[in-house]
C-alpha cells in the first residue's frame, strides 16, 4: 500500500511536475518575448525621437540660411574696408553693415557713402562719398570743387586735392549718374579716375551704415 501509495502519488507527481515545467517554460519563452516586444517598441520611440530632433535641427539650420540669404540680398550685409582712401572717415580694416534697402525707396543723396564693384575686377568692392548728382555739371579747379558753375563748401575732404583728373574739365551727369570721391582725395581711385568714372545707380549696391569694428569705433555712420 505504501508502495502503492508512493507510487501513485509519484505518478501524480509526475504529472504534474511535467505540467508545471512546460507551464513554466511557456512562461518563460512568453515573458521573454514580451520584454523583447518591450524593448523593440522602446527602441523604435527613441530612433524616432533621434530622427525628429535631425529633422528639426535641419530645418532650422535652413530657415537661418534662408532668412540670412534675404538679409544679405535685400536689407544688409556685412563689408569691410581695405586701403585708406576713406580716411579720416573710414580706416582700413574698420568692419560696416550696408543698407541695401533705403536705395530701394529714395534716391541717394549728396554726401553719401556708397559702397559699389569694380568694374573691371569681380569680388572688388569701392566705397566712396556721394558729391555730385544727376543732372548737375562737376568742376574741380585748384582744388575746389564746383558744382553748376558754384563752389561746393564741404568738409569730408582730408586735405586740398591735388589732381582733378577727368574733372578739370566740366562733366555733366546723366540722369542716373552720380560722381563719387574719396574723403582722402589724394589717395584715392574715384570718379576723377577713368577705370571708376561716374556711377550709375543701379551698380550701387548700397550705403554705408553701421561701423561694428573696432570696438571703441562702433556707431552710425555720419552722410550729412
Amino acid at each position: 500500500m505504501f508502495k502503492s501509495l508512493y507510487g501513485c502519488i509519484g505518478l501524480r507527481t509526475d504529472d504534474f511536475g511535467a505540467d508545471a515545467e512546460y507551464e513554466w517554460e511557456y512562461q518563460e519563452l512568453e515573458g521573454s518575448s514580451m520584454e523583447k516586444s518591450i524593448y523593440t517598441e522602446e527602441f523604435e520611440e527613441k530612433k524616432t525621437g533621434i530622427v525628429r530632433e535631425i529633422l528639426g535641427f535641419l530645418i532650422y539650420v535652413a530657415i537661418v540660411i534662408g532668412i540670412t540669404f534675404l538679409i544679405i540680398t535685400f536689407v544688409g550685409q556685412r563689408t569691410y574696408v581695405s586701403g585708406s582712401s576713406m580716411e579720416n572717415t573710414l580706416s582700413h580694416g574698420d568692419n560696416l553693415i550696408v543698407d541695401k534697402i533705403t536705395y530701394r525707396f529714395s534716391e541717394p543723396k549728396r554726401y553719401d557713402i556708397i559702397v559699389f564693384p569694380f568694374r573691371y575686377e569681380e569680388n572688388v568692392y569701392y566705397i566712396k562719398r556721394i558729391i555730385g548728382l544727376p543732372g548737375e555739371t562737376i568742376q574741380i579747379q585748384d582744388g575746389e570743387i564746383y558744382i553748376d558753375g558754384e563752389i561746393l563748401y564741404e568738409s569730408y575732404g582730408r586735405e586740398v586735392m591735388k589732381s582733378a583728373g577727368l574733372a578739370a574739365e566740366p562733366i555733366t551727369l546723366g540722369d542716373d549718374e552720380y560722381f563719387v570721391l574719396g574723403d582722402n582725395r589724394n589717395d584715392s581711385t574715384d570718379s576723377r579716375d577713368p577705370n571708376v568714372s561716374l556711377i550709375h545707380k543701379d551698380e550701387i549696391i548700397g550705403r554705408a551704415w553701421l561701423r561694428i569694428w573696432p570696438l571703441d569705433g562702433i556707431g552710425v555712420l555720419k552722410h550729412q
